[in-house]
């Protein structure tokens, strides 16, 4: 059994993820949610075991925290009240909580990760950064990986890249989407349906990226591949770039490092 404390956006995409997965289903899944609807009617939809109390988790193979930063640490202490003695992995996916905060509650020694996925993980196509407690037996951490590993990719980083990368793989989705939205105007500016333009957008975007991320090759070698001199795709690469498509991104990951 998975446990998953909280029902919002990632919550949410979390158990769809699972429950998606051809690992888990809906049965393997223990949810309880905050004092809105949303579990429930997500519940509803998705036939998991909803519950109203942390007793409930006792037996679970993994604990995700999915609450907000503002009560994720109460309810930590509430839970550890609970579980610590039988070590159950924990595993927060806020991101203004650190592993020290919960080892404060918890103690150095108990299993604990830190986690920043993004909402792909509800199609089982996202990317997960996670950070494990120094002092995690392998025995643990491989339940954790081998649990989270139906969701998508997961890296292990350094804490102190989690913002960075929560900056990436968190907002970025938001970027690709404008970037679809973007050309779908140009494509309907050129009299195509726009039904059309979005299915031909996204799934030019999945394909881009799957091949980067199969062949590992340079982007700009990618780039190079469809470019050629004095061609199409050069002239509208250098439109791009005359109008500092390469700095607004940039700038726009530095607002929200800010």
């Amino acid at each position: 059994m998975i446990g998953i404390i909280g029902a919002g956006q990632m919550g949410g995409a979390l158990i769809k993820g699972f429950i998606h997965s051809s690992k888990f289903s809906a049965k393997d899944i223990l949810v309880k949610g905050g004092k809105s609807n949303t579990a429930k009617k997500l519940q509803e939809e998705l036939q998991f075991n909803l519950t109203d109390t942390l007793n409930d988790f006792e037996d679970c193979q993994m604990i995700i925290l999915a609450t907000n930063n503002a009560s994720i640490l109460s309810v930590l202490t509430d839970l550890g009240d609970r579980i610590k003695e039988k070590q159950i992995p924990i595993l927060s996916v806020a991101a203004g909580v650190s592993l020290k905060d919960m080892q404060e509650i918890m103690g150095e020694m108990y299993p604990l990760a830190h986690c920043i996925p993004n909402t792909p993980v509800q199609v089982n196509e996202g990317i997960l950064a996670i950070t494990y407690a120094e002092t995690i037996e392998s025995e643990k951490k491989q339940t954790m990986q081998a649990i989270l590993s139906v969701l998508g990719r997961i890296v292990e980083v350094p804490e102190i890249q989690l913002d960075i990368f929560g900056t990436i793989a968190g907002c970025g989705p938001a970027f690709v989407d404008v970037f679809i939205e973007a050309l779908s105007d140009a494509a309907v500016l050129h009299g195509m349906p726009r039904a059309i333009s979005y299915e031909i957008a996204a799934q030019m975007m999945k394909g881009a990226s799957k091949l980067a991320l199969k062949t590992n090759q340079h982007p700009g070698e990618l780039k190079d591949s469809v470019t050629s001199p004095g061609g199409t795709t050069i002239k509208g690469v250098v439109a791009l770039e005359k109008n500092g498509f390469r700095h607004a991104v940039i700038d726009g990951i530095n607002e929200i490092m800010k």
